[in-house]
C-alpha cells in the first residue's frame, strides 16, 4: 500500500480503490502520515477491529478505540465536505463481550481512556502480557501487577448466528471456553494490538437473545488538531480540556475537532454521511463496528465487534460543515421525519385547498448531529448547526424538528441527532439537494 508522506499532500499516484489494514495507536494526528491516496469517487475497504472494551484494557493504546489509519482523498481541502456512502458492513466476529464498566482508580492519569498507569511501577502506557483469563489477566510487563483501568460492574459474553442476524449471551462455562481462544472469536484483524475483550469472559446476563443490526460507531475525517480518537466528539472531547496527561486541549482546540465519534445506529449501510474536511486529504478513518445498539448506548458500551467496511468517498467541493449531516435509510428516520407517502399527500393537499391553501411546502429529510459536553449542550449545538446550514432561525428548526422528526439520542452523554423535514429550497441552497433524491427519491 503507497503512503503520503506527509498528510498535507498526495505524492503518490492516486487509486481508485485503497485497502486498509492498518490502525492508528489511538491518536488521530493531523501530522502523522496517511494512506493512499485515494481517487475522488474512489473505494475504501477496511478490516477493522473491535473498539471500546478491547481497546480499553490494552494501556499501550491511547484513545480506548484501534481505528483505522486514516486515508487521504484526492482534491479534499480543508473547507470542503467529503461524502461517505456506506455500500457495507459485515461482522465477522463469531463472539464478543461487554457491559457497564467502572474506573479503577490508581490506574490512569487524569483519564482512563487516554493514559492508562500502572498503579504498581507507575508507568503511563505499559506494556502488557496475559496470564491466564478474567478480569486480572492482563498485567503490566514490567512488574506483574493487573493493570487495565476499567473492570465490569456488570457484563456478559454473547455467541452470534453464522449469518451474524441474532446473538444469544451465554453462561460462565461456555464464556470461559470463548475466553481461552478470544482473538480467534473475535476474528481479530491481523495488525490489531488489543487484548480481546472475551478474555475477560463476564457472564452476568445469560440466556438473552438479541438482534444484529451493525453500525460504525467511528465514521469521519481527521480532525486538526491531536487528538485521542475516542475523544473526537464534544462529550468526550471535553475531558480533554485541562486535562493532566499530554493530549490535553484547549477549549479552541476541541473546535477542531470533526465528531467522528458518533455511536449513532443510523450510520449503517445504505447511509450517506456528509463530514467536515478540516485538513488536506480529509483522512477517512472508520472503527468500532457495533453488532448493534439501542439510542444512547446507556451501558457506556455496547457490542464491539471486528468486521469488513466498503465506502465509497465523494468530494463535495466548497460545502462547509459545522459538523456531520446524516441521510439515514428511510426505515431509520423517526416516524414524523418519514416522507410522506402518496395517500397522505393528496390528504393533505385536499386539505390544503379546503382552508385557501394553494400550494403545499415540498421537503425531504435531513439529520444534522451535535455534539457537546451534556445532552442539552449536544442539542443546542444541533440546532445550531442546522439553522446555520440551512438559513434558518433556531427557533424555525425547533418547531421543524417538533412537529416534522426528532431529537434522536446517539451517545449518552452528549451526541444527538436533529432530525426532521426541511424544505426543498432550503436542501437546494445549501448543496444538497442531490443526496436527498438519491437516498429519498424526493427533489
Amino acid at each position: 500500500m503507497q503512503v503520503t508522506e506527509t498528510p498535507k499532500a498526495a505524492v503518490t499516484e492516486a487509486r481508485r480503490t485503497v485497502v486498509v489494514n492498518e490502525f492508528t495507536d489511538g491518536i488521530l494526528d493531523p501530522e502523522a502520515p496517511m494512506l493512499g491516496p485515494v481517487v475522488n469517487g474512489g473505494t475504501i475497504i477496511a478490516n477493522t477491529a473491535p473498539g471500546c472494551w478491547g481497546p480499553m484494557i490494552t494501556p499501550r493504546l491511547r484513545g480506548a478505540h484501534e481505528v483505522t489509519r486514516p486515508v487521504y482523498v484526492e482534491g479534499a481541502e480543508p473547507g470542503d465536505a467529503l461524502v461517505i456512502r456506506i455500500r457495507d458492513i459485515t461482522v465477522t466476529s463469531m463472539a464478543t463481550a461487554s457491559g457497564h464498566d467502572r474506573w479503577v482508580e490508581g490506574h490512569y492519569l487524569g483519564d482512563p481512556y487516554v493514559a492508562a498507569r500502572c498503579p504498581q511501577c507507575g508507568e503511563l502506557y505499559p506494556e502488557t502480557v496475559v496470564e491466564g483469563i478474567g478480569p486480572e489477566a492482563v498485567r503490566c510487563a514490567r512488574c506483574g501487577t493487573p493493570v487495565t483501568p476499567f473492570q465490569f460492574v456488570h457484563g456478559y459474553t454473547v455467541v452470534f448466528d453464522e449469518t451474524r442476524q441474532v446473538g444469544v449471551t451465554v453462561a460462565q462455562e461456555t464464556a470461559e471456553q470463548l475466553a481461552r481462544q478470544a482473538a480467534q472469536v473475535m476474528a481479530l484483524p491481523d495488525r490489531s494490538v488489543q487484548h480481546p475483550i472475551v478474555l475477560y469472559a463476564p457472564h452476568d446476563l445469560v440466556g438473552v437473545a438479541v438482534r444484529l443490526r451493525p453500525f460504525l460507531g467511528q465514521l469521519g475525517t481527521t480532525p486538526a488538531v491531536r487528538m485521542p480518537d475516542s475523544h473526537n466528539a464534544g462529550d468526550f472531547g471535553a475531558a480533554l480540556i485541562g486535562a493532566p496527561h499530554e493530549y490535553a486541549l484547549t477549549a479552541e482546540e476541541l473546535e477542531k475537532r470533526t465528531d467522528g465519534h458518533m455511536d449513532i445506529d443510523a450510520v449503517r449501510a445504505g447511509a450517506i454521511l456528509l463530514a467536515p474536511v478540516k485538513v488536506p486529504g480529509a483522512g477517512v478513518y472508520l472503527g468500532d463496528m457495533h453488532a448493534l445498539q439501542g439510542d444512547g448506548e446507556i451501558a457506556g458500551h455496547t457490542m464491539d465487534v471486528s468486521g469488513t467496511v466498503t465506502l465509497q468517498v465523494e468530494v463535495l467541493k466548497g460545502r462547509t460543515l459545522e459538523g456531520p449531516v446524516l441521510f439515514p435509510l428511510p426505515e431509520d428516520l423517526p416516524p414524523l421525519a418519514r416522507p410522506l407517502t402518496e395517500e397522505e399527500k393528496a390528504r393533505a393537499r385536499a386539505l390544503a385547498r379546503r382552508w385557501g391553501l394553494s400550494d403545499l411546502e415540498e421537503s425531504a429529510p435531513i439529520s444534522v448531529i451535535g455534539t457537546g459536553p451534556d445532552l442539552n449542550t449536544a442539542t443546542e449545538v444541533g440546532l445550531q448547526r442546522a439553522a446555520r446550514l440551512l438559513d434558518m432561525s433556531v427557533a424555525e428548526v425547533r418547531n421543524r424538528a417538533t412537529i416534522t422528526g426528532a431529537i434522536e439520542i446517539g451517545r449518552h452523554p452528549g451526541v444527538i441527532q436533529v432530525t426532521f423535514l426541511a424544505p426543498l429550497s432550503k436542501l437546494e441552497a445549501a448543496g444538497l439537494l442531490p443526496f436527498v433524491r438519491e437516498q429519498y427519491g424526493i427533489g
